[in-house]
């Protein structure tokens, strides 16, 4: 065990080349742009191409992620990939993207914890880097979720969209004691499974199925589940919401990220949203908005970073990091 902290040194994101607005949607489901944002703020959301895998977006993240960090495949000892749409029910997707960036040593594995993947990811790969497990690790969130999508539904197909993005975790210098992930709190109650989930699976179906959502339960939960692991890591560090800079939600609707920011007494301008661009992309979100906020300098070395997301199984979880 060690008392300094696994430091995130940069961030990297993939998304797809296809983007299909709300307008083009309307024209196959009974659905609007003006229905669709006013629910749920999204305009319009990237597809996977015919042929383009999670793990072809993941890879592709990934390798951004260590270009901007300056490193190489071989700087890197564990890839942890948060997906709900695994290339193959096996091998994990990270073996497929540790295949596809040329690495040959240490361990990858998959998180499923569907769109609280990559806050499960970055807080298990915080947890095997304090433990000596490696010095560096290539976490990453990848989704094409379009290939759950029943096309049909107006309730769920407006909703999702593919992407991903990665972020390279290492341990930080003694030197700097403060900078670092300070503390990440994870939940889960599978008492609600079945408000958000897919009607099929190798075991019980033997095929993928679709997204079946109860939307009115989800929001319900939602905020309240955001603002307890919000609150957890701010106590755990001795922390308060004004000393954040930025809140790095899971994008799924908008209109939760603006009832969580109100509950929590967030400043609009504090909120980092891309939920319009991207839609919902499960476990690709935060790492996307990070990599928005990063790029466009929001984000800065020594600024007060939470993300949080919460998901089906239910799942949800927040980690707080000194950027």
């Amino acid at each position: 065990m060690t008392d300094r902290k696994t430091i995130i040194r940069s961030v990297g994101a993939y998304l797809p080349a296809r983007i299909l607005t709300n307008e083009e949607l309307a024209k196959t489901v009974d659905t609007s742009d003006e229905w669709i944002v006013q629910r749920t703020g999204i305009r319009q959301r990237h597809i996977a191409a015919e042929g383009e895998n999670t793990s072809d977006l993941a890879a592709a993240a990934g390798r951004r992620a260590m270009e901007n960090a300056g490193l190489e495949i071989g700087d890197i000892d564990l890839i942890v990939c948060a997906t709900t749409t695994p290339d193959m029910t096996f091998p994990a997707t990270a073996a497929i993207v540790q295949q596809k960036l040329g690495m040959h040593h240490g361990a990858a594995f998959d998180i499923q914890a569907v769109c609280s993947g990559f806050v499960y990811a970055v807080g298990t790969a915080d947890s095997f880097l304090k433990n000596g497990m490696g010095k560096r690790a290539l976490v990453i969130g990848a989704e094409t979720a379009s290939r759950l999508l029943d096309w049909n539904d107006r309730t769920t197909c407006v909703l999702f969209g593919d992407g991903a993005g990665a972020v390279v975790m290492e341990m930080g210098k003694p030197s700097e004691p403060e900078r670092g992930v300070l503390a990440t709190a994870l939940r889960s109650d599978g008492h609600f499974w079945n408000k958000l989930y897919t009607d099929g699976g190798p075991s019980s179906t033997q095929s993928m199925g679709h997204v079946r959502m109860e939307g009115k339960e989800v929001f319900k939960h939602a905020v309240g589940m955001i603002t307890d692991v919000v609150y957890k890591v701010l106590e755990d560090t001795g922390h308060t919401i004004e000393d954040l800079d930025w809140f790095v939600p899971h994008q799924a609707n908008k209109r939760i990220i603006d009832g969580a920011g109100v509950k929590l007494g967030l400043p609009p301008e504090k909120v980092v949203i891309t939920v319009d661009r991207h839609a919902n992309t499960s476990a690709a979100s935060v790492p996307l908005a990070l990599n928005t906020a990063v790029a466009d300098g929001r984000i800065k070395r020594g600024d007060l970073v939470m993300i949080e997301a919460m998901g089906g199984g239910f799942t949800w979880g927040a980690s707080l990091i000194r950027w």
